[in-house]
């Protein structure tokens, strides 16, 4: 067993930082594509735009808040459109959605005299949605708001901040699915993934499902041309998640402040080193058996 002293380790776990921070994501990956975007947007709008260039692309590529960064930002007919797909229920999504959204305003204002007031600033309209994916029973739609978050509810609060979740699981908002074919070939995708992850290991279920969706002409050019960048960003989201859920696990136990500290540290040294080494089963065994995370922290020395 090869021996990782603490500096490579923590260099390592600096690359997996930035990549956390930076990886793409599958959802994101399908719809950069114009083409692709618009139509989402029409079948959203019930619109029917048809030219690419109407459309105008504002993602922030370095803007990073709390590890996440907005899948895709745009604006089109005057409005801010700011999209994102989620597989958990996060009721924290307003409070991303409001420091990306200043981000982006900023750059409608760069250079202007805000305490001016001849010339009135115009901002396109911001619209904020999330593609909900995860295994968590949810309704058709939901609205997440900043003002659930605030200390006491007021009935008409001086800032608001309303985020859309969309259920895009099989038998949730048809009409919307039917309209837009490549959503919908995407959530079959993931579908067929987490059929086959419940027989084979997560980097063969993945592989079985591309191999299944281009049979069936599911999102078939694309996994045929992109095979190998999805399966490696599918089982980095994999990873991150299992990440995260153990992490809150270790800080449950130490109990303190400080322990949790020490429990995410211990977490992330190992991540790194089950990613190095290619062991995604023993990673995700990890994740669910205390006992079996304890033997490889003790094989790590961790």
């Amino acid at each position: 067993m090869e021996k990782h002293t603490e500096n490579n380790t923590n260099a390592e776990l600096d690359d997996i930082s930035v990549q956390r921070n930076y990886k793409d994501t599958v959802f994101r990956m399908i719809f950069r594509d114009k083409k692709e975007l618009l139509a989402l947007y029409n079948a959203i709008n019930n619109t029917s735009y048809e030219n690419v260039e109407d459309l105008e692309i504002t993602t922030l590529e370095n803007a990073i808040y709390m590890s996440v960064k907005n899948d895709v930002s745009f604006v089109i007919d005057m409005t801010l459109n700011l999209y994102e797909h989620q597989s958990t229920v996060n009721p924290h999504i307003p409070i991303r959605d409001l420091d990306y959204v200043s981000k982006t305003f900023s750059a409608f204002y760069q250079n202007k005299d805000l305490y001016a007031s001849t010339q009135k600033i115009k901002l396109p309209n911001p619209r904020f949605i999330v593609f909900y994916n995860g295994t968590k029973k949810q309704d058709a739609r939901v609205e997440i708001k900043l003002s659930d978050l605030y200390m006491f509810q007021e009935k008409s609060p001086k800032l608001e901040l309303i985020v859309t979740q969309i259920n895009i699981n099989p038998g949730y908002n048809d009409d919307l699915m039917n309209k837009c074919p490549t959503l919908n070939d995407y959530m079959l995708f993931v579908d067929l993934t987490r059929k086959y992850e419940k027989t084979y290991p997560y980097k063969e279920a993945i592989n079985l499902a591309i191999d299944e969706c281009i049979r069936r002409g599911i999102l078939a050019d694309f996994l045929r041309k992109n095979r190998n960048e999805v399966v490696s960003m599918s089982i980095f989201e994999y990873n991150e998640k299992l990440h995260e859920q153990t992490l809150r696990e270790e800080g449950r136990e130490e109990g303190k402040v400080e322990g949790i500290e020490i429990g995410e540290d211990r977490m992330s040294k190992l991540y790194v080193i089950l990613i190095k080494e290619n062991r995604l089963d023993d990673l995700a065994k990890a994740s669910e058996d205390k006992e079996y995370r304890k033997q490889l922290f003790e094989e790590f020395n961790l």
